[in-house]
């Protein structure tokens, strides 16, 4: 009767945890989209452009464009929301386009008490590019209306380049660490995205 018991208050603990990170999901994603959490997928831009000013006061800084899609999606057999990314940017010293793409995860967790991951409070995640291509990490800030990207080391490609191009890499120099970038509408981030479908889906979301 006690074993009977314990695994009813363990089931029960399990569900009431699952649902708990669920809904702590759904409020992430919330704040991370800005309410506007749509299915199949939701879609976040940030963006900063420096002005020629900023990049005189900031004479070691190579980036003047950057652009951050961030989109959630729900995988099959996944209860919680799955986080990618897509950046370009632009350079003072390199001319052209650049972009990277790659996987964020789940929104950033804690441990639940059947050990199941769920998000946790913060809003902190890491966001890797395949194969050892490092990436960034980004932290929600200014009421949830900019995003703060850190770098380290990331690989980028030049949106003209064949395929097989040589690996080039982004490094956070002496300027080129942390950016601000502000929250703008996902149409800013349109030139990220070559599906049409995408492209399409896109279209519908505010912000």
């Amino acid at each position: 009767m006690a074993s009977a018991i314990a695994i009813a208050l363990a089931i029960a603990c399990g569900t009431h945890a699952a649902r708990a990170g669920e809904a702590a999901d759904t409020d992430f994603a919330k704040r991370f989209f800005a309410g506007n959490v749509g299915k199949p997928k939701a879609y976040a831009c940030f963006v900063r452009r420096y002005d020629a000013a900023h990049m005189a006061e900031h004479p070691k800084q190579k980036v003047t464009v950057l652009k951050l899609l961030i989109t959630s999606e729900l995988l099959e057999d996944d209860k919680y929301l799955n986080y990618s990314f897509r950046l370009g940017v632009n350079f003072r010293d390199r001319p052209g386009d650049f972009d990277s793409s790659g996987d964020c995860g789940h929104a950033p967790t804690v441990r639940n008490p059947d050990n199941d991951p769920g998000p946790a409070a913060g809003i902190d995640f890491q966001c890797n590019v395949d194969c050892d291509g490092g990436g960034i990490a980004v932290n929600l800030a200014n009421s949830d209306n900019a995003l703060i990207v850190k770098l380290d080391r990331m690989r980028i490609w030049k949106s003209t380049d064949p395929d097989g191009a040589p690996d080039r890499f982004m490094e956070g120099g002496a300027d080129d660490k942390v950016f601000r970038l502000d929250r703008v509408s996902a149409d800013e981030c349109r030139s990220l995205v070559t599906d049409r479908k995408e492209l399409a889906a896109m279209r519908t979301k505010k912000r």
